[in-house]
């Protein structure tokens, strides 16, 4: 079966998360993604070493870092500071569409790897710039990581309780915003070169990527100049739309719009039928101004029983729209995480038989995969070399010798 990305080659000059998670993405979708890595150092994300103090090393000297942000992709190694190292790029652009690099700007300029240089050698490249803060304005050239995407973007000023101080997220979050949006433009000008016949330039960042993540929020206050607040739990105007906790320590959300009509069902579910034409609750208004008393009452009532036992009877109770909350290891064995293939098997070469994120989209007619681990350090520079840059042997051989490749 054909994949969507088939025929498209992907020069991956990125490090760290969001550029090497932006070109794995298309990777997955058949794209062929030719990592590209300092011939000494390495992409840095090889040597991660923690994650909040959770150890990442792997058997046979894998990490779960650089295994996630680069699978299914090939790895070259080539010293760019040298000129035959930049020649080394010059022809592989040749035979490539898309050129992705996540380093500041005047970096790829000083190295001779900028678009204006690049697209003189394949003037139909895509040419996929990552950066922290955009390519224009103030801070256009300053470094930037996750955390200060994060930081930035307004984000960590919306989670958690009305008092409690900005709130930071695991596991990378605008890295994958990031990668996400950057993966989405790539394949946009994909389709406008095959449609107007023309390569561009794209640049995509932290700051542009999380403010549309929270698109909504920041309209409302651009149309209103009113920030949404921070909730308090036990006083939201909607207790239909709050999380309870169960008898044991796990917690149920309640997700309902339409309130006045599923009010009855959650009464009935609750066993306090009573209270469904009570004046101070019987519809959204008076809801709302009585919430934090309702939500006293349903907390009590939530305690009493087990989150299964509670999710049996919301579900018989009849139009109850709700769900649990769970944690990162409940969604290993969620039966609607393993029928989507959200979680995949996959046989690890080194690691063995193991269980991998899946890719998050399906498609009927073309097919994605996690098509194989992540690349060992210049595994398949020579074959690159020869298939792509039409390199002799005799010329890598010349490369090696000059510490080039």
């Amino acid at each position: 079966m054909a994949t969507p990305l088939e025929g498209i080659r992907i020069l991956d000059w990125t490090q760290w998360q969001m550029g090497t998670v932006a070109t794995a993405m298309l990777a997955d979708l058949g794209a062929e993604v030719i990592h590209i890595e300092d011939r000494e150092r390495g992409d840095p994300g090889r040597s991660m070493k923690t994650a909040r103090g959770v150890r990442l090393d792997l058997p046979g000297g894998r990490n779960a870092y650089f295994e996630y942000n680069n699978h299914s992709k090939k790895s070259i190694t080539i010293d760019l500071k040298k000129n035959e190292g930049k020649e080394i790029i010059y022809r592989l652009v040749r035979n490539s569409d898309v050129f992705a690099h996540n380093y500041r700007q005047g970096v790829p300029e000083r190295l001779g790897l900028d678009y204006e240089t690049l697209s003189h050698y394949n003037p139909r490249l895509v040419y996929a710039a990552l950066s922290g803060y955009g390519p224009k304005g103030p801070e256009a050239q300053q470094p930037a990581f996750d955390y200060l995407g994060l930081a930035r973007s307004g984000i960590m000023t919306i989670a958690g309780e009305p008092d409690s101080p900005p709130s930071g997220f695991a596991g990378g979050i605008a890295d994958q915003m990031g990668a996400i949006m950057a993966s989405y433009a790539i394949v946009v000008a994909l389709l406008a070169r095959e449609r107007h016949g023309i390569g561009q330039k794209i640049d995509v960042s932290h700051l542009g990527s999380m403010m549309a993540l929270q698109g909504l929020a920041i309209s409302i206050r651009l149309f209103l100049g009113k920030e949404l607040p921070r909730e308090n739990r036990r006083r939201v105007a909607n207790p239909l739309w709050n999380h309870y906790q169960c008898a044991d320590g796990k917690w149920v959300v309640l997700g309902m719009l339409q309130p006045d009509r599923q009010w009855p069902f959650v009464c009935k579910a609750l066993g306090i039928e009573h209270l469904e034409r009570d004046p101070r609750f019987e519809n959204m208004d008076e809801r709302s101004k009585n919430s934090e008393e309702l939500i006293t009452i349903m907390a009590k009532i939530f305690i009493t029983k087990s989150s299964t036992e509670w999710m049996k009877t919301l579900k018989e109770a009849g139009d109850i729209v709700c769900t649990l909350v769970q944690t990162i290891s409940d969604l290993v064995n969620d039966p609607q995480v393993l029928a989507n293939e959200y979680i995949v098997d996959f046989n690890h070469k080194v690691l063995g038989p193991m269980k991998t994120l899946g890719i998050p989209i399906q498609f009927s007619r073309t097919s994605g995969a996690i098509w194989h681990e992540a690349p060992e350090f210049g595994e398949h520079t020579e074959q690159v070399l020869i298939e792509v840059g039409g390199y002799t042997w005799e010329e890598i051989a010349k490369l090696k010798e000059q510490e080039v490749a």
